[in-house]
C-alpha cells in the first residue's frame, strides 16, 4: 500500500518537476543557412573560389562561344558549301560539343569538391564557434535546425560576429 502511494505521488510530481526545470533550461538557435552565407569565413572561402576556378569558367564560356559561332555559320553557309566541308564541320561541331561538355562537367565536379572542401572547413569554425558560446553563455541546448525558432533564441548574429572577429 505505501508503495502504492509513493508511486502516486512520484507520478504526481515528476511532470511538475519537469515543467519546472524546463522552464529554467536556455535554448539557442542558429541559422546554419545564413551563417554559410554571411560568414567573413563563408564569404572569403566563396571569393577564393570564384579567383580559383575563373580561368577554367572563361574557358569553357569561350568553347560555348566557339560551339555556337560554328552552328550559326553551318546553319548559314551549310547549303551553299561542299558535302565534304559540311561533314567536316559538322565533326568539328560535334567534337567541341563532347569536349565541352566533358570539361563542363569536370568543371562542376572539381568546383563542388572544393566547395564542399571550403564550406567543411567554414562548418568547423561555426561549429566551435557555436560551441563556445554555448558554454560562455551557459546554453543548455542549442540548435540549428528547426521548423520554427522565435526570434528571442536565435543567436546567429553572436556567431557571425563572433566568426569574423576572428
Amino acid at each position: 500500500m505505501n508503495k502504492i502511494i509513493a508511486v502516486l505521488i512520484a507520478a504526481i510530481l515528476l511532470p511538475i518537476a519537469a515543467g519546472a526545470s524546463a522552464a529554467e533550461m536556455k535554448i539557442g538557435f542558429v541559422n546554419t543557412e545564413r551563417v554559410f552565407r554571411e560568414a567573413a569565413p563563408a564569404m572569403k572561402a566563396q571569393k577564393k573560389l570564384e579567383k580559383e576556378f575563373a580561368a577554367r569558367e572563361q574557358e569553357l564560356q569561350k568553347m560555348a562561344k566557339q560551339a555556337k559561332e560554328l552552328q550559326a555559320h553551318l546553319e548559314r553557309e551549310g547549303v551553299t558549301i561542299s558535302e565534304s566541308d559540311r561533314r567536316n564541320k559538322e565533326r568539328d561541331l560535334a567534337n567541341l560539343n563532347r569536349d565541352f561538355q566533358r570539361a563542363q562537367r569536370e568543371f562542376r565536379e572539381d568546383l563542388n569538391l572544393r566547395r564542399n572542401e571550403e564550406l567543411g572547413s567554414v562548418h568547423d569554425r561555426a561549429r566551435k564557434t557555436i560551441m563556445e558560446i554555448a558554454e560562455k553563455e551557459k546554453f543548455d541546448l542549442v540548435l540549428e535546425e528547426a521548423v520554427y525558432f522565435s526570434p528571442r533564441i536565435d543567436i546567429t548574429d553572436r556567431v557571425l560576429k563572433a566568426l569574423s572577429e576572428k
